[in-house]
């Protein structure tokens, strides 16, 4: 169970840049252009969980991913100028074709930085969105060093994964229509990298369900976020490894960490060998592909570790975008570990 007192925190709602009257904005903007993505449960999962979960799919997002909502909040909030000049950002895979099919669908040409070990797929579909790729070595280069550098070269606007107000507020929708669709929770298990999604959640979920307790989820390799959670400031950590390629950040946003600070009750780390056997009931009783990062708030809930037997508890499936030879050595040989 979660043991952090939010009373002992110095943070308060009042230092966040964004509220959940944004996300109720973002949500209006949406409507009719993301998808409302299914709410799936399963008997099985919520026996090995001894607890009622309710899944938030947002593998089937447009783009495969939950990163659609936040970019196309984002451009939507530009003027006709910027959108003209381009936007730009820097990604491993899910923001990267968020951006590019949101700037199609906007009229604004998306160039973005990728690393070059990004997986496969997410490269494909980025340039098949219309993006623009430009390689970078991510243990060796700064993205937003790149990323910063081309936009003063191009005037292009720079939209960030997560780090951003709009962008906060578009991914906390997804929440947002899991709390309408369902009700209230008990717990809220949320997928972290560097925090958009699960500030935004925050925000939906203290406003629509207010006893609910939100847990930010990490893997093992890379708890920059729990660190800076304990500590009560931002951490930086090395590049970590880790299968959950779309939470391998080193910090945690600006905008995001007060809010986390605030509205969030603990953040905690799973194992990658976890992360496959997540992977592997939803492939094999739920019959849908969900990438490792997408398997995070799911692996915390089947560890038991974090409710109480019985409780309601909603799983954010991040996203479902995975090269499918890796997708099938996973699930064959797990992590190798």
């Amino acid at each position: 169970m979660s043991s952090t007192n939010s009373e002992e925190r110095s943070s308060k709602p009042g230092d966040c840049s964004v509220t959940f009257a944004d996300v109720e904005r973002a949500a209006r903007g949406l409507e009719g252009i993301a998808h409302r993505t299914p709410v799936m449960t399963s008997r099985t999962a919520d026996a090995r969980a001894d607890a009622r979960l309710f899944f938030k799919c947002e593998n089937l997002q447009r783009g495969g991913a939950f990163k659609f909502r936040g970019a196309y909040n984002a451009i939507a909030t530009l003027s006709d100028e910027q959108r003209r000049r381009g936007v730009i950002a820097y990604s491993s895979g899910n923001h990267a074709q968020a951006v590019a099919l949101a700037g199609r669908l906007q009229g604004a040409a998306a160039t973005i930085v990728m690393p070059k070990d990004a997986p496969g797929a997410k490269v494909a579909a980025t340039r098949e969105y219309g993006g623009e790729i430009v390689f970078y070595d991510r243990y060796t280069e700064s993205r937003e060093e790149i990323c910063a550098a081309l936009a003063r070269e191009r005037g292009l606007t720079t939209i960030p994964p997560y780090d951003h107000p709009q962008v906060i507020a578009g991914q906390g929708t997804a929440a947002l229509e899991l709390l309408r669709s369902i009700g209230e929770l008990d717990v809220l298990l949320v997928s972290l990298g560097g925090g958009g999604l699960l500030a935004g959640s925050a925000l939906a979920a203290k406003a629509l369900s207010p006893r609910c307790r939100v847990i930010g989820v990490e893997p093992e390799a890379a708890n920059d976020g729990q660190q800076s959670f304990r500590a009560g400031h931002v951490i930086r950590i090395p590049v970590p490894r880790s299968i959950a390629d779309g939470a391998l950040t080193t910090y945690l946003g600006g905008h995001n960490f007060p809010i986390i600070r605030a509205l969030v009750e603990d953040i905690v780390t799973v194992s990658d060998q976890m992360l496959v056997d997540a992977m592997r009931l939803f492939a094999e009783r739920m019959k849908i592909v969900v990438e490792p990062t997408g398997c995070l708030g799911a692996a915390a809930a089947l560890s038991q570790r974090h409710h109480r037997p019985g409780e309601r508890v909603g799983v954010l499936i991040s996203g479902g975008n995975i090269d499918l030879p890796r997708y099938g050595e996973l699930l064959r040989d797990g992590t190798g570990a």
